[in-house]
């Protein structure tokens, strides 16, 4: 009983499948930071265009 017990405290390989599951969930919070920021940014762009054309056309 107690080696059992002993390698389940030696194996490491559940906490390998953690940090990777935290490494992907912190790049996917990266990936969808971005593309907010990188949406706003291009709202913000083609709003300028419009203001602008509409400007000119009147």
């Amino acid at each position: 009983m107690s080696n059992l017990v002993a390698r389940f405290v030696k194996d490491e390989s559940g906490a390998t499948a953690i940090e990777y599951g935290l490494i992907a969930a912190l790049i996917a919070l990266a990936i969808m930071v971005g593309a907010s920021a990188l949406g706003t940014a291009l709202n913000a762009k083609f709003q300028n265009i419009a203001n602008t054309l509409n400007g000119a056309g009147g």
